[in-house]
């Protein structure tokens, strides 16, 4: 057995109040095995994984009572019995990074924006492997990251974080947590912001490291695909504690414990059976025949996003990097289109294209008869109220400064809605609720929620300024799938009733196939495939398109 998790209890201090997080929650994972534990956001997922790897801060948090027995492999080959919770903090840092690595969900929060990204990673190879050279150190960090297929590593190697894309940063994150080679990988939703066909390498490349090292994986996730992909075992977590453990196949097959057939149930292979029907562009109800407005709310003509390459001493541009290459594409009134693509492949910077938060180098973007490409920053700010973007990161884009009132009401305010505080204030708790939010909440800071609030409250900030168009930028990716699906039914139900156009980017084919009329596919900065979504899951002509769809994780739900 390589961990015991025994009656583990952590107890976290939010002012007066105590959170039991975590609460008697028992499991072993042994040498070789992949364990998941799945649940809602805020169940007590990460807590668990946090408190196994010592890294809560410990002027907040507390372990009551329980123990975390971790079989330590000594570099002589011994081994030795340890329980986490009663180490020294000189001896936890022996372990944590070198036999007991993590992978965190939020990648721009872990990486360091100052260094290069293979500094970050020869960093860990030096601190515990001290016999090695910087040059061996160097070559192990460019091919960790050509395992987690980062294109071209000898030169990423020299990189800063945000100068990559979401799905490269978190490959990063993992090529730093499997440099050592550890022998508890703990991956808290690792493969969150990948594209299926990346997520599909990781987890291979995760497979091969059990296979090689016989290391052992606790594996945090909401994606049932990738858990039955994955999982020789599963835990089932809810308000801090676990409610239903069994192999992969008991638990996604025959589910005993009703919240986990809740979670099942709200998964999007049986979501879309639901569906219901958009209204008209018209406002008619469901059922009658939709009328087709005579323009597009949306129109891009050879939209191009180039950025320039520098080399040498005076910084010359040598070429550049298509981001957006020449792409034609049209929305109409009411629409959900979904675009779906690898990372890297120009999805967010299409969709921050549009709304001029990069500004384009070529061709126009045409918002019902208004180019908006060819207005001045004073002409547009009237236009942003009506186009708007959901981020996919909602730490980096939350101030952590402000509260949840102020981050509400200050686009309020810019904007003019609201006579008066109290008017806007009753607009944002409305909004709150909206996403399954409480209007308590108003008063609390960004870090006081967890991953999928924060996604929540990212949406509420856009949805305050009632606009037209919003630019949905992998918004589910860090949500578990009953959140997910009240998300979605919301965009939904907000798109029947304004008739709201949106340009989903995601690479969640189950929820491409729930939420979206049309289906674009992205590769290289071109638009290679587009059509009805149904037609393009089932008969995808493009070579890119079919690979895409073939790496989907799927599970096959009974009845």
């Amino acid at each position: 057995m390589l961990l015991q998790v025994e009656n583990l209890k952590t107890w976290l201090r939010a002012g007066k109040d105590t959170v039991k997080a975590v609460d008697d929650v028992s499991f072993h994972i042994k040498q070789g095995e992949t364990f998941c534990l799945v649940g809602e956001s805020g169940s007590g997922k990460s807590v668990t994984a946090l408190s196994v790897i010592q890294l809560l801060p410990t002027d907040i948090s507390s372990h009551p009572s329980g123990h975390i027995l971790f079989n330590y492999r000594h570099d002589d080959g011994g081994v030795e019995s340890v329980d986490m919770l009663a180490l020294e903090d000189a001896r936890r840092r022996e372990i944590r990074g070198s036999r007991i690595a993590m992978i965190f969900q939020e990648p721009m929060t872990s990486l360091n924006p100052v260094f290069r990204v293979g500094d970050q990673i020869t960093e860990a190879l030096r601190l515990h492997r001290p016999g090695i050279s910087e040059a061996e150190a160097r070559a192990r960090a460019i091919d960790a990251l050509a395992q987690v297929q980062i294109p071209d590593p000898e030169l990423r190697v020299d990189e800063y974080p945000h100068r990559l894309s979401g799905g490269q940063r978190q490959r990063v994150m993992i090529a730093m947590a499997m440099a050592c080679e550890p022998d508890l990988l703990i991956a808290d939703e690792p493969t969150t912001a990948l594209d299926v066909t990346v997520q599909a390498e990781i987890l291979r490349l995760m497979r091969e490291l059990q296979e090689r090292r016989g290391t052992s994986i606790l594996f945090i996730t909401h994606d049932f695909g990738v858990v039955a992909n994955m999982a020789d075992r599963v835990a089932v977590m809810r308000l801090g504690k676990i409610v239903e453990t069994g192999s992969v196949t008991q638990i996604i097959q025959d589910p005993q414990h009703p919240y986990t057939r809740e979670l099942i149930a709200a998964l999007p292979e049986n979501l879309k059976r639901r569906r219901a029907a958009p209204l008209a562009a018209s406002g008619a109800p469901p059922g009658t025949a939709p009328q087709r407005p005579a323009g597009m709310h949306l129109d891009l003509q050879g939209l191009e996003v180039y950025f320039p390459v520098r080399k040498g001493l005076l910084r010359r541009t040598v070429d550049y990097v298509r981001a957006v290459d020449g792409v034609d594409l049209q929305i109409p009134h009411g629409q959900i289109l979904a675009l779906v693509g690898e990372s890297g492949c120009g999805k967010t910077t299409l969709g921050r294209a549009i709304l001029r938060l990069v500004e384009p180098t070529g061709g126009r973007v045409q918002v019902g008869d208004r180019d908006i490409t060819t207005l001045a920053r004073r002409e547009l700010r009237p236009i942003r109220r009506e186009l708007q973007i959901i981020f996919q990161d909602p730490v980096s884009s939350l101030n952590p400064r402000l509260t949840i009132a102020q981050t509400l009401l200050e686009p309020m305010a810019v904007h003019g809605i609201g006579d008066s505080r109290e008017e806007r204030l009753a607009i944002a708790s409305r909004t709150l609720e909206n996403v399954q939010l409480e209007a308590a909440h108003l008063w609390r800071y960004p870090h006081e929620f967890s991953g999928g609030q924060r996604q929540r409250i990212g949406i509420a900030r856009a949805l305050v300024l009632s606009p037209k168009f919003i630019v949905c930028d992998e918004v589910t990716s860090a949500l578990d799938v009953s959140v997910q699906a009240e998300i979605l039914q919301i965009l939904l139900e907000l798109r029947r009733e304004r008739n709201l156009t949106l340009l989903f980017i995601t690479h969640d084919i189950g929820v491409v196939e729930y939420v979206s009329d049309e289906m674009a596919v992205m590769h290289g900065g071109r638009i290679v495939e587009r059509g009805p979504t149904a037609e393009v899951c089932r008969r995808p002509r493009h070579e890119y398109t079919q690979k895409l769809l073939a790496a989907v994780p799927r599970i096959e739900l009974q009845g």
